[in-house]
C-alpha cells in the first residue's frame, strides 16, 4: 500500500528567516487552519524565527517574539559589566548562497543545524493537536524553502527535521519540499479566479517578499487546476530585514558605531525594541509619498535607555541637545528602502524577460505588505502587467498554499531544472580526447548529462541509463552524481561543477556474470533528487542516492 494511503493529516511549515508558522488540516475534513497561538502572541499567523538559549547554547530557554525584544525597564537593567545574553536569529541565512561574510554570526559552540533543529523542535505544539494520531506514520509533513535553494540545503533541512523528531527515518517520503513561490502560487490560485484570469495557458508571476529572501517563480495554468513552471526559480537576499539594517546603519551614524557594536553585542534586546518600535511605528506605515509622511521623532532614552552609557564626544553632546530624540525624515526612510526595493526590481524584470507574456502578477510575504513596495513595483511594470496584487493576508499565502498542494499534490506537475544534473563516467580513451585526461588503465573520466538546464520536467518523469557490469561478480556499483550551472559540458573538473551527492546501486544475480543489466532512474521534477533502479525482469534492486552535505 502506497504511504499516501497512510496519511490522516497535513502539515505545512514556512520556516522563515525572520517570521515562522504552520498551518494543518485533517485529510477527512480539508479545513485549511492557520496557527495563530505563539508564545506571549495570539492572533499572529506567524511568529519571530528566534531562540534563547541559556548560557552555554545547550537548551532553549524561550522560542519566538519573546526571545527577540525585550520592553527596556529603567534602573533594572543590567549594567554595561553585565550583559545580557544575545538571542539567535536569522540562522536559516546559513543555508543560502550568499559569502560566508554576509552571514550572521553564531555564538561560539553553536551551529546553524542545532539552531534549526532546536526551532523546529520548539514548534513542535503541532504534535499536540492530535493525540489519536500515530505523528510520525501518519502525517505528511510539507517544508518549504527558497527557490534558490541547493540540493544540500534541502538536504540539511531533512536532517533537522529528523534530529526534530517530526520524522521517523531520515529517507521518509512523509516530508516532502515545496518551494515558497510555488506554494503561493498554489495558494493563488484562487484569485486568479476572482480576477477572471483562471483560463487554461495564464501565465503569472509570484514575488515572495520575505523577510531575508526575494523569491520569484512564473507559472502557467493548466488544465484541470494544475500548475506548470514555465520559468527557472530566481530568488535574492534582499527581504525586509535589509530595511532594517539600513535604521540601524543611520542610528549607527547619531550614536557611533562603537555604540551600535556594544548594543550588538551586550544589550540586543534593547537594540531590537528599538527596531521593533521602527517596523510598527515608521516602516510598515511608510507608502513612499511625502504628503503622507509626518517626520517620526524616535525617543532613544524611552526605547534603549541603555544608550546613554556608552556615547561619547560630539555625539554625545548632540545628542543631550536634542533630548535624545532623533528625527527620522522622509528622506532618511527613503534611503533605507530604495536599495532593497532597488534589487527586487531587478529581479523582477529578470523573470518577465524570461518569461515572455505574464497576465497577473502576485506579490506575498511579509515585507509585500510594505505599501512604498508596492507603489515601486506598478509605477515600474503596470505598463507591462495589467493586474498587479496582494492578495488578502499575504504573509500565510505560502503556508496556507503548502497545505494545500499537501492535500492535492497532483496540483504541481512540472517544474524547471534550475541546474544541468548528469553522472561522471569512465569509457575507453579514444584518439582525439585531451592526452593529459588519459588514465593508467586507459580510460577517460567525462560528464555525461541526463537533463539540461532550464528544461521544465514533469514531476515524475525519470532520466537515466542502462548499466552492465564492469566485472563478471560485481555485486554492487557506485556512480558519482554532478550538477553544473552550465547547459552542456563535458568533464567533472569544468567551472560551475560540483559533486551533489552519489548514487549506489546492487547488482543482484553475480552468477549471470556479465550477462545482465540494471536501468537506474534519477527523477529532478520532485523539489528533491530521487533515485529508482530495475534489473533485466523489471524487478526492482535497492538504489541508494546520498547527497553531499
Amino acid at each position: 500500500m502506497s504511504w499516501k494511503n497512510d496519511i490522516r493529516v497535513v502539515i505545512s511549515i514556512d520556516f522563515g528567516t525572520t517570521y515562522s508558522g504552520f498551518a494543518y488540516s485533517n485529510k477527512i475534513n480539508p479545513e485549511i487552519i492557520t496557527n495563530d497561538t505563539w508564545p506571549e502572541q495570539i492572533g499572529q499567523l506567524k511568529t519571530n524565527t528566534v531562540l534563547q538559549y541559556d548560557k552555554n547554547f545547550k537548551n532553549v530557554e524561550e522560542w519566538g517574539y519573546p526571545a527577540l525584544a525585550k520592553k527596556p525597564r529603567r534602573n533594572k537593567g543590567k549594567s554595561k559589566n553585565q550583559p545580557v545574553p544575545k538571542p539567535v536569529e536569522h540562522f536559516k541565512l546559513h543555508l543560502g548562497s550568499m559569502p560566508d561574510n554576509d552571514k550572521p554570526l553564531l555564538p561560539k559552540g553553536l551551529n546553524h543545524k542545532k539552531a534549526i533543529t532546536d526551532y523546529l523542535k520548539s514548534m513542535d505544539t503541532i504534535n499536540t493537536r492530535w493525540p489519536n494520531i500515530k505523528f510520525m506514520d501518519q502525517a505528511l509533513i510539507i517544508l518549504t524553502v527558497p527557490a534558490e535553494f541547493t540540493d544540500q540545503a534541502k538536504a540539511i533541512l531533512r536532517d533537522c527535521i529528523y534530529n526534530a523528531e517530526l520524522i521517523k527515518t531520515k529517507t521518509s517520503e512523509k516530508l516532502q519540499f515545496s518551494t515558497e513561490p510555488e506554494a503561493a502560487a498554489v495558494h493563488c490560485m484562487k484569485v486568479l479566479k476572482e480576477h477572471l484570469l483562471d483560463i487554461v495557458g495564464t501565465n503569472f508571476l509570484i514575488v515572495d517578499c520575505g523577510g531575508g529572501t526575494v523569491d520569484l517563480t512564473t507559472r502557467q495554468l493548466l488544465s484541470n487546476e494544475r500548475l506548470g513552471e514555465k520559468t527557472i526559480r530566481t530568488g535574492g537576499f534582499c527581504g525586509g530585514i535589509y530595511v532594517d539594517r539600513g535604521f540601524l546603519a543611520f542610528i549607527g551614524e547619531k550614536v557611533g558605531p562603537s555604540v551600535m557594536q556594544i548594543l550588538q553585542e551586550s544589550h540586543y534586546g534593547q537594540l531590537q525594541y528599538m527596531v521593533q518600535e521602527f517596523c510598527k511605528k515608521v516602516k510598515l506605515l511608510f507608502t513612499g509619498y511625502r504628503e503622507d509622511y509626518k517626520t517620526f521623532d524616535m525617543d532613544l532614552d524611552e526605547v534603549c535607555p541603555v544608550v546613554k552609557q556608552y556615547v561619547t564626544g560630539s555625539k554625545l553632546d548632540k545628542l543631550e541637545e536634542d533630548e535624545w530624540i532623533v528625527e527620522l525624515k522622509f528622506e532618511d526612510v527613503k534611503k533605507m528602502f530604495d536599495p532593497v526595493i532597488k534589487k527586487i526590481l531587478k529581479l523582477i524584470r529578470d523573470q518577465l524577460n524570461r518569461g515572455g507574456s505574464i497576465s497577473a502578477m502576485f506579490l506575498v510575504g511579509g515585507f509585500s505588505e510594505s505599501k512604498y513596495l508596492q507603489k515601486r513595483i506598478r509605477e515600474e511594470f503596470s505598463d507591462e502587467v495589467r493586474n498587479i496584487s496582494v492578495p488578502p493576508q499575504p504573509m500565510a499565502a505560502i503556508v496556507r498554499g503548502a497545505l494545500e498542494y499537501g492535500l492535492n499534490m497532483q496540483k504541481i506537475k512540472s517544474r524547471t531544472l534550475p541546474l544541468t544534473y548528469g553522472i561522471e563516467l569512465a569509457p575507453l580513451w579514444k584518439e582525439g580526447d585531451p592526452p593529459e585526461r588519459k588514465q593508467t588503465h586507459g580510460r577517460i573520466f567525462v560528464f555525461r548529462r541526463l537533463v539540461s538546464k532550464g528544461i521544465e520536467v514533469d514531476v515524475d518523469q525519470e532520466f537515466g541509463l542502462e548499466l552492465h557490469p564492469s566485472f563478471q561478480n560485481q555485486i554492487e556499483i557506485s556512480i558519482e552524481v554532478y550538477a553544473t550551472t552550465a547547459i552542456e559540458a563535458k568533464f567533472c573538473d569544468e567551472p560551475g561543477m560540483k559533486k551533489i551527492g552519489e548514487l549506489r546501486l546492487d547488482f543482484p544475480d553475480p552468477h549471470l556474470g556479465f550477462h545482465r543489466k540494471i536501468t537506474f532512474t534519477l527523477t529532478f521534477g520532485q523539489m528533491e533528487i530521487r533515485a529508482y533502479a530495475r534489473n533485466q525482469l523489471g524487478q526492482s534492486t535497492n538504489a541508494n542516492f546520498e547527497l553531499e552535505l
